[in-house]
This record gives structure tokens, sequence and C-alpha cells, in this order.
């Protein structure tokens, strides 16, 4: 019965997207379809095969080696934070991004990570039929994360029309970045976190595809040649030609954005489970049963029901989808973080598919900001007139992936 349940919340879904679709005469089927079936493969594949769990389970175990090598320099510098029976969430989760974004900067530095993303988007549009840059652009977020895939697409968002890039922001809701797995594989069930990003990034392909799409001339179905100095470490000279940013300055400047990065997640985290705390306190004021975590519950529930748990597991399945949305995903995963392990593996699978991306309402206002800086009004409006669409884009995704690998894990 509950895998009848999952496969009927699956389509459901997808009848969502179809009924919110600003054009519903547009949507391609056929590449839906496509799309769809090598999920499901993929799903399937990476689950219930021996192979597809030892693959999942290496990349798994290969994060948390970094994580592992990172304590080393994390250690030497504050060793009563490391040497202890259970460190704390900035100590364990946090500092090792410090060492693992400049590593992928330095992937990115010497050209590995552009070679990768360039010819997995070729196979992806090869496959799907899906426009050549939007391809690309769903393979590049897998990595860079949805600002730094902006930033180093913003010669290509200058010259695409203002509807596609509106589908770029939408896809940008649903995305990780390569460097902060590490840090998401010591707090949830690594080989379904690893699952996730993959079948996230078809997804947003999918849904974007049905709530926005947009048909693509041959012409336009180009990708312009990749910018962003800050990025990609290189600069204009003053010749015309390129020139590479020295390494160390390169590496500096990678280190420091970590730096940053790992404050601004602590920041966000601390604030954010405070005001939840404060409006916790607030609204029990009025009755104790209230809190923030129960009034997401029932308006999430239906869609946790269609994942395929029993009524008590959807409820509170539904209040930390709710959660994860108005907060974030470590929000979610500090709280389950010492109890996930006594799940049952259905509902292991499919909370952790489902937190795996950045779609919250936090990242819509990053997003935003970001295509401040890189398009035109014309654009920049586009954008903020359909911040709902970015939000139900990104609801779609985690949903829909959650529901896809959850027919496999039972």
């Amino acid at each position: 019965m509950y895998l009848l349940v999952n496969v009927i919340g699956l389509l459901v879904f997808i009848g969502v997207g179809f009924l919110f679709s600003k054009k519903k005469k547009d949507i391609d089927w056929r590449s839906v379809l496509i799309m769809l079936v090598i999920n499901l493969v993929l799903a399937w594949f990476l689950t219930s095969f021996s192979v597809g769990r030892d693959i999942v389970l290496g990349a798994a175990n290969g994060f948390n080696w970094l994580v592992q090598v990172a304590y080393t320099g994390i250690a030497f510098a504050l060793p009563s934070w490391v040497n202890v029976k259970q460190m704390d969430f900035v100590a364990s989760v946090l500092l090792p991004i410090l060492m693992i974004i400049p590593l992928f900067d330095i992937l990115t530095y010497i050209g590995v990570l552009p070679w990768i993303i360039k010819w997995l988007g070729r196979g992806l549009a090869k496959i799907t039929g899906q426009p050549k840059f939007e391809s690309f652009f769903a393979v590049e977020m897998m990595f860079l994360g949805n600002t730094e895939a902006l930033a180093v697409s913003s010669l290509q968002l200058k010259q695409m029309k203002a509807e596609r890039t509106l589908t770029l922001a939408m896809m940008s809701m649903s995305c990780v970045t390569a460097s902060i797995i590490g840090a998401y594989t010591q707090m949830m069930p690594g080989q379904f976190i690893l699952t996730a990003i993959p079948v996230n990034i078809i997804n947003a392909i999918i849904v974007t595809n049905i709530l926005n799409p947009v048909k693509v001339t041959p012409e336009e179905d180009t990708i312009a040649k990749m910018g962003g100095g800050s990025v990609i470490g290189e600069e204009e000279a003053a010749d015309g030609k390129i020139e590479r940013e020295p390494f160390f300055s390169f590496l500096g400047d990678s280190i420091l954005n970590a730096g940053k990065l790992v404050l601004i997640i602590t920041a966000n985290v601390i604030a954010f489970v405070a005001l939840a705390a404060l409006i916790d306190k607030v609204l029990q004021l009025f009755n104790p049963w209230i809190t923030l975590e129960h009034l997401l519950g029932i308006v999430m529930f239906p869609f946790a029901w269609l994942m395929g748990l029993d009524v008590s597991h959807a409820f509170e399945f539904a209040q930390y989808m709710g959660t994860k949305l108005v907060t974030n995903e470590f929000v979610v995963m500090g709280k389950v973080q010492n109890s996930i392990t006594t799940f049952a593996p259905h509902y292991q699978a499919v909370l952790t598919v489902f937190v795996t991306s950045f779609a919250n309402f936090s990242t819509v206002g990053m997003i935003i900001g970001a295509f401040k800086g890189l398009v035109d009004r014309e654009k920049n409006d586009m954008i903020a007139k359909n911040v709902g669409y970015m939000l139900l884009s990104g609801i779609l995704v985690s949903l829909l992936s959650a529901a896809t690998v959850g027919l496999f894990v039972w």
C-alpha cells in the first residue's frame, strides 16, 4: 500500500507542476518522460544494485576521508575543539569546509572541474533533448553552487532572453555545493546524500521544463565562453588577453571565501534556531501545543504522506520539511543527526534526500542578489516578479527527488 501511495505521490507532484505551468501547451512531454525514466533508472541503480550502492558509499567515504584529513588542521589550531568525546557542530561539520572549498577551487583552477562540467553538460543535453546551456548549468550547480554557477555564467546570462534567465533562477533553488557535501555526510546517511545530488539535477530540469517551458531556437542554443575572474582564476589583461591569477593569490582568496562561508552558515543557524524558538514561545502563550513545527507539519502533511509514510511518521516528516523551508537544511540535520540511524530505511531515504538542497526562503534572497549584479533591469524584474515560482520549483524538486529515491528503499 505504501509503495502505491509513493507512486501516486510522484504523479501528484508532477501534476502540481502542470497545474501551475506558465505555458501548458509548450511543455515538451517527450523530454519530461525521458528525464523521468532516466531518474528512476538512476535512483534504482544507486539504491538497489550492489555496484550502485558501492559507488555512492565509496563517494560518501571519500568525502568523510576528506573531513578526517581536515580535522588534522583543526586539531593543530584548536586541539580542545577536536580531542573531545563529542565535537561541537561548528568544529565537526563546518570547519572542514576551510580545507574542502580550497580543494575544489584548486580543481577549478587547474581545469579539472570545468572539463567535467562541460562534458557532463553536453552528454545530459544530448540525452534529454534540453537546451545545451540549461543542461550545462544544471551540472555546474552540482559542483559550484547557485551563486558561484551564476557568477561564472555572467556572459551567457547577458545574452539569453529573460524567460531563460528565470529558468536558471528556478533551477538555482535546487542545488548544493560539492564542497559542502562533506558537512552533510557527517550528519545524515552519506549514501542518500550522494544519491540525491544527481537526481536533483535532472529533477530541476524536469520541474523548470514544466513550470516555465521556453522555446529555444537552434540559433539561441549555444554556450557562450564563460567568464568570471574571481571564480575561475582568470582576469582580463591590458592587452586583451586572458591572464591567469597567481596561484597563491587565488588560493588565499579561496581560503578567505571559505572562512566567510563558515561564518555565514554559523550565523544563519544560530539566528534561525533562536528565531524559531522565539516564535514558539510567542505561539505557546495562546496554546502550549502550538509551535512553528506543528503548524508547518499541518501545512506539509499531505505532501509528506504522499511519500509512502504512515500517519505518525508523515506528520513528523512534514514538520522537518517545513522547518527546512523556513530555515535551512543544517537546522533539520542538526535535529535528527543523532537519531536518524534508528529510522526505517524508507524514512531515512526520503528525509535525507528532501533536505539535500538549498531550497528555502533565504536562498531566494541570495539568488535575486546574485542576478542584480549580472543582468539588466528587465531580467531582474522578471525574476523578482516570480519569487513564488522560484520557491515552488525548489519545493517540487525536493519532493520529486525524495519520492523518486523512496520508491526503491524500504
